[in-house]
């Protein structure tokens, strides 16, 4: 993103005034990426006034900031990582407001004011959703809809999600504001417009989105309006209340098999899809093996098991080598059973297709076999089950099984048939999540430890045996 600015508060002074309170802020938010390591400076993108700030009302700013870190870089001129704020401005902060506080400016623009979280705010969060009911340009940024959006819809602050802010309004819609600013399509907005247009009803449609740069190749999505599924209860939830409850799941992972292949059918005929031959499939391989020498650095535990974790991905290379070619397409990029909605009419939903955050947008937005997606409910579901206790291994395997033939009767297509490759995506996937929890949940590591042992031990390339 080009390094602009467009506000009626002089923007030099601006961020200066505004570091002290930052350097102090940013760095504890929960969706903030560079955890660990200083920070040593800031550049503004664009500041924005959404509401202006010079009068007796809340003012509401819009930054996009690029934080300066040592040893951070994006693929881009300017080095750092950009994010998103929203920023309330008063001259004093009511009691209720309290929690919100990020500190009183000391000079510049806005002196003496106080500057706070704007999404905590009603009165500033029900003037974003105003944005995206009235499209058009408003200096960097551009607001869109599709449909028309009632207006007087009370917002609430989801508090649930990691790397992203999410707003509620009237239990109706359901907006999605991205924190860490990637230029580019976000695949968030990308796939379920694809969907949308393809008649897919599997994911809620977007209704509204604004973004910053639009038309321009450094321009970025910046946050995404949908339905809001009310009543609705994610995929992982359910699993556990039906394992605590010693009850079988299998109808509801065959259902969930239906509905992903339904997905990355949708998606296939939306949009591009092409063919892994065997340099592509080979370049998967050995992306796969390079990620398990890191891995096994950073985890010393998953030393003894190379051999047997390597023996997948070589088994990929192996086939590719000999002529296998795989398709590969559009698909979510980081399922798990929470990126699931069965909602209250028994239907399943997918979600959340931003795919994983701390990849770059392009690889992200890279076609994929689907049998990745597989890969990541199977683990998902033996997640599950270790996190009862005692551990119920044939609950998993039940469910697993279930999903995969659920998946081949909506596609025509078994994921177990492509056992080579399936195995390699569901190790892949468990190395990642070994180093995950080694470094966020040691609690946790002794379940992708189990798979790891599992995998690694299998003599044939069926991770389903």
């Amino acid at each position: 993103m080009s390094e602009t600015a467009s506000t009626a508060r002089a923007p030099v002074a601006l961020l200066p005034s505004l570091v002290p309170l930052l350097h102090e802020w940013l760095p504890r938010r929960r969706w903030f990426a560079g955890k660990g390591r200083p920070v040593t400076g800031f550049a503004l993108v664009s500041a924005t006034e959404l509401l202006p700030v010079d009068t007796a009302g809340p003012g509401l700013l819009h930054l996009l900031v690029r934080v300066q870190q040592p040893g951070l870089a994006t693929s881009g001129a300017a080095p750092g990582d950009c994010y998103q704020l929203l920023l309330g401005v008063r001259e004093t902060l009511p009691p209720q407001l309290a929690p919100a506080l990020i500190g009183h400016v000391a000079e510049g623009p806005l002196a003496g004011r106080a500057v706070y979280e704007a999404l905590m705010d009603p009165r500033l969060a029900s003037l974003i959703l105003e944005r995206l009911r009235t499209p058009g340009p408003i200096g960097p940024l551009q607001f869109h809809r599709t449909v028309s959006i009632p207006d007087g819809l009370a917002p609430r602050v989801l508090d649930a999600e990691q790397s992203n802010s999410s707003l509620v309004y009237g239990d109706a819609y359901i907006l999605k504001i991205f924190r860490r600013i990637h230029s580019g399509a976000n695949p968030d907005l990308e796939l379920p417009l694809a969907l949308s247009r393809a008649g897919c009803a599997r994911v809620p449609a977007p209704v509204a989105w604004y973004e910053s740069g639009a038309g321009r190749p450094d321009g970025a999505t910046l946050g995404v309006l949908q339905p809001y599924l009310r009543g609705s209860q994610d995929g992982w939830q359910l699993a556990l209340d039906a394992l605590a409850a010693g009850r079988d799941f299998t109808k509801e992972a065959h259902a969930l098999g239906r509905a992903t292949a339904e997905v990355h059918t949708a998606l296939a005929a939306a949009l591009p899809t092409v063919t892994l031959a065997r340099a592509q499939a080979q370049n998967v391989a050995v992306a796969m093996s390079r990620r398990l020498d890191a891995a096994t650095q950073a985890v010393p535990a998953l030393m003894p098991y190379v051999p047997g974790l390597r023996a997948a991905f070589e088994a990929v290379a192996e086939l590719a080598e000999d002529g296998g070619t795989w398709r590969a397409q559009r698909i979510h990029g980081d399922l798990h059973l929470g990126q699931t909605l069965r909602t209250p009419g028994g239907d399943w939903a997918v979600i959340d297709f931003e795919g994983e955050p701390t990849k770059p947008l392009t690889e992200r937005r890279r076609p994929q076999p689907p049998v990745r997606d597989v890969a990541g409910i199977l683990r998902s579901f033996d997640y599950a089950a270790h996190s009862h206790r005692p551990w119920n291994a044939d609950w998993a395997e039940r469910c697993r099984d279930a999903y995969c033939s659920g998946y081949a009767e909506a596609s025509g297509h078994d994921p177990r048939a492509e056992r080579a490759l399936l195995r390699a995506y569901e190790t892949d996937k468990a190395v990642y999540e070994v180093v995950y929890e080694a470094r966020h949940r040691p609690d946790w590591l002794p379940v992708p430890m189990a798979a790891i042992r599992r995998l690694a031990a299998q003599p044939s390339p069926d991770p389903l045996t």
